[in-house]
This record gives structure tokens, C-alpha cells and sequence, in this order.
């Protein structure tokens, strides 16, 4: 049995196989043929944090793929009461099939998944999002994008995913934090030591001139995530200079692509314009939660057997 707590988990082949899943299945839904992957199952949906993406895209694909979806809120079961995290893992996965978590802390999915007797999936941790990397990664190869990926911004749980994402697949990815808001040493550290086996470069800079020059996808993220609004001031200051507009992304090639994991903040990480004109890019982004997720639920289901 695997579970799904970070990129770094899987190699290069096994997340293409899951890729090739998510291609699969999503060709399938467009031509609305619904096949019953994971037929009755249960996917229990646990939400320390609120979500759009994250609730939407995992509730309907377990529809889609013939299973029942459970949202619950931390203020729905006892672990918002203090229920040891253990104990609710060992409860849940005598009831479901799978479970899925957006916590604030990645221990605290890490003590669930080794806990649980079913699969385990990271929705969001402040370490790590390795689906939204999946959907990245599907999107990137849906619009025929070059392997160059510049991030831009704060070193958050976005940057990090990017670096297990890139070090494991072999790509370049450069990227620009301001100083102070630099990536996780130790992750930096993995993804360093992937390289070496991949082949993928790793650049890390101060300078987001020099992370966007010829770049063949830009991204970002918001610079004040959820948890973080007491030093909304701070980052807004510290981040003055950081946004994606015309300017910057000129200096990727002609026809570079732009991501946004949303929710989008207009004017700040990125411009009005720059948003717009690569909506069609961000949007397909956003539906390849559904379909990306279901390619790593039904992974997932098969190397339980």
C-alpha cells in the first residue's frame, strides 16, 4: 500500500504512470464514459483548512470514478476536540477506502498516514501540495510547454512541490524568492540530490529578472496564504517588486505559459493583464485537479491489491 504525502515518495516513472492514468481517465469523462474505477468506495475528505479546488475537484471525481465522498470539517469530528490524530486515522480507515487531508501541519498528516490501513492523500500541508503539482505537470503537458520553469515568489509549499516535481521528472526550474522568504534548506537539499540522478537543474535566486529569462512556463502563488494573515503587511512590503506583469513575463519566450495554483490575488503576485491573457492556461490548471487526482486515487487503489 502507498500513500500520497509527497512527490519525493515516487520516481520519475511511477508519477508518469499516474499522469497517463489522468490522461486516460479525463479523455474518457470528455466523451462523458464514466467507468467505475473505484466503484463504491469511500473517500473520507478531512478539511483542517477551507478549500474551493481542493473540496470541489476531490468530491467529484470520487463521484466520477463510481465512489462516495465524506466531507469533514475539523468542527465534524473529534479531532477538532482533541481526538488524538492516531486514533481518528485508525477509526476512518476501518470505514473508508481512502482518505484525503488538508492540514496546516505536514506531521500532522504524516501521524495519520501511519496510522491509517488505506491510502492516505496530502490535499495541502504548509510543506507540501503534490496534487496541484500533478495537475501543474498535466497542464504543462497539455499546452505543449518546454521544460524551463521559472517560480516566482514566496518559498512556500508551492516552490517546494516544484523542486520534488522538477528533481524527480529531470526538468530546470529556476527560482526567485526575496531574501528572507527563501525554500526549505532541507527540501532544497532532496531536491539537490535528485538532480543528480535526473539530470535536472536547480537554480535558486534573489532575482526574478534572471529566473524568467526563457522561461517556457512562469508561475506563482500568493504571497499570504491562509494562516498567514497577521503578517499580511509585512509580506506585502517585502514582496513589492515580485509581481508577474508584462514586463517580467516578456522576458520568458513568446510563447511561455503561465500558471496559478488560485486563489489569484490581481495586482499583487500578478497583473490584471498578465491573469487575462493566460486565463485559459490558469483555468485548465484549476480542472486538472479533478482529473489529475483521479489518475492518483485510482494509482493508488491498484497498488493496494
Amino acid at each position: 500500500m502507498r500513500h500520497f504525502l509527497t512527490l519525493n515518495d515516487f520516481s520519475k516513472d511511477e508519477i508518469e504512470q499516474m499522469i497517463n492514468l489522468a490522461r486516460r481517465i479525463k479523455k474518457e469523462a470528455k466523451a462523458r464514459e464514466f467507468k467505475p474505477y473505484l466503484k463504491d468506495q469511500k473517500l473520507a475528505m478531512i478539511f483542517e483548512k477551507s478549500s474551493t479546488r481542493t473540496r470541489v475537484s476531490f468530491d467529484v471525481g470520487m463521484h466520477e470514478l463510481g465512489g462516495y465522498a465524506l466531507f469533514l470539517s475539523k468542527n465534524d469530528i473529534q479531532i477538532g476536540r482533541g481526538e488524538p490524530i492516531r486514533d481518528t486515522a485508525r477509526v476512518i480507515s476501518r470505514m473508508c477506502d481512502m482518505a484525503m487531508l488538508r492540514v496546516y501541519k505536514h506531521e500532522t498528516l504524516e501521524e495519520f498516514a501511519q496510522f491509517s490501513s488505506v491510502p492516505v492523500i496530502n490535499g495541502l500541508s504548509d510543506k507540501f501540495h503534490p496534487v496541484q503539482l500533478m495537475a501543474d505537470y498535466l497542464t504543462m503537458l497539455e499546452f505543449s510547454a518546454g521544460e524551463k520553469v521559472a517560480y516566482v515568489g514566496d518559498g512556500n509549499n508551492m516552490t517546494h512541490s516544484w523542486l520534488m516535481l522538477a528533481s524527480k521528472l529531470g526538468l530546470e526550474l529556476r527560482v526567485a524568492t526575496p531574501k528572507g522568504y527563501e525554500v526549505d534548506a532541507e527540501i532544497l537539499k532532496m531536491a539537490n540530490e535528485n538532480a543528480k540522478i535526473s539530470g535536472a537543474k536547480i537554480f535558486i535566486t534573489n532575482d526574478i529578472k534572471e529566473a524568467v529569462n526563457g522561461a517556457d512556463v512562469v508561475t506563482t502563488d500568493t504571497w499570504v496564504s491562509m494562516g498567514q494573515e497577521a503578517e499580511k503587511e509585512k509580506r506585502l512590503k517585502d514582496f513589492a517588486g515580485y509581481c508577474v506583469d508584462e514586463n517580467l513575463m516578456s522576458l520568458a519566450k513568446k510563447d511561455a505559459i503561465f500558471l496559478h495554483c488560485l486563489p489569484a490575488y490581481r495586482g499583487y503576485e500578478v497583473s490584471e493583464a498578465i491573469f487575462e491573457r493566460h486565463a485559459d492556461e490558469i483555468f485548465s490548471e484549476a480542472e486538472n485537479r479533478l482529473h489529475a487526482q483521479k489518475g492518483v486515487m485510482v494509482w493508488l487503489d491498484e497498488r493496494r491489491r
